[in-house]
């Protein structure tokens, strides 16, 4: 029996908590680049997580045991993690950090795509078809939609914009193995340390061969590598993991498009970003989608009982 409930104002105001800091972190890279490679950044930020990881693990009397099946998943949830992020720092070096932020956060839509051709409960309806449609149609909005660019604009943004939808599949295929494999039963900490250990690997490699690893010890840097390592890696990914636990998941869902529109608020307040009418344009039925997809069983039932209503009054 699943005994996950609604969201209640508890889960609704953590919900928005983590959307603002999910929102937030493609900004406070971006806006650090010049000290610190956004690749270096995270790498060394899941370093420094999946240590604070470990240490609550140990306090808890929690073991990694390679006998329980999770090892092998474990190991490829850790390098789709790692690239997730190696794109997005690759990305950000293109494009600006508000583009980043809608086009990463497609993951919902090619994780909904995956687990409809894996698992048999996650079939999806006729409303979550509509929203991949929706959200597909954006995309090609933002990607192909755009006039020349402006002089502000860097002449390679599509690069950026497409290395964001590419860490946006890798993401959605992060849960398509987390929900299909011994992961599925594995504690959130086991889980959320191969994800930081792989991608402390991947990405410290990555920075070292392709020259991106200065580092320029500011204060700004180090304000900003403790919100990534304290807040984004380790404190927001175990409370979203405590949500999936005790909250319905269509639920939490749809509070999903709240982090990209976030994000493109503070690109533009924080870093200046200039938001293109064509970008709008093609972002508005992506977030729309990303609700029909995630929240699709609720969005329906909604529906449903204001058809009812309607009929019955």
């Amino acid at each position: 029996m699943d005994t996950r409930k609604a969201l209640d104002q508890q889960a609704i105001g953590l919900m928005l908590v983590l959307c603002v800091i999910w929102g937030l972190q493609q900004v406070v890279l971006k806006a650090t680049a010049s000290d610190i490679a956004p690749v270096m950044q995270i790498g060394l930020r899941s370093g420094v997580a999946a240590v604070l990881v470990g240490l609550l693990m140990w306090v808890r009397g929690e073991r990694m045991d390679v006998r329980d099946g999770t090892w092998r998943p474990g190991v490829i949830v850790g390098l789709l993690f790692g690239l997730e992020f190696l794109l997005v720092g690759e990305g950000l070096r293109h494009t600006s950090a508000s583009h980043m932020a809608v086009f990463l956060y497609t993951a919902p839509i090619f994780a909904a795509l995956g687990l409809h051709w894996k698992l048999p409960a996650e079939r999806l309806g006729a409303v979550q078809w509509f929203g991949i449609a929706l959200a597909f149609g954006g995309i090609a909005e933002a990607f192909f939609g755009r006039n020349q660019p402006q002089a502000a604009e860097p002449t390679n943004m599509l690069w950026g914009d497409f290395l964001g939808l590419m860490a946006g599949i890798a993401w959605g295929a992060t849960t398509m193995v987390v929900r299909t494999t011994a992961l599925s039963k594995a504690p959130a900490t086991q889980t959320l340390l191969y994800q930081l250990v792989g991608a402390f690997v991947l990405l410290m490699g990555a920075a070292w061969l392709s020259g991106q690893a200065h580092f320029k010890p500011t204060p700004q840097v180090w304000a900003s590598l403790a919100f990534h390592s304290l807040i984004v890696s380790f404190a927001s990914f175990l409370v979203w993991f405590w949500l999936l636990r005790n909250y319905l998941a269509s639920r939490l869902g749809v509070f999903s498009f709240l982090t990209p529109l976030f994000g493109v608020v503070f690109g533009a307040w924080l870093l200046s970003e200039p938001i293109e009418i064509s970008f709008v344009l093609g972002a508005i039925p992506v977030l729309a989608g990303i609700v029909l997809v995630s929240g699709g069983s609720w969005v329906t039932q909604v529906l449903t009982a204001a058809k009812n209503r309607s009929s019955t009054g």
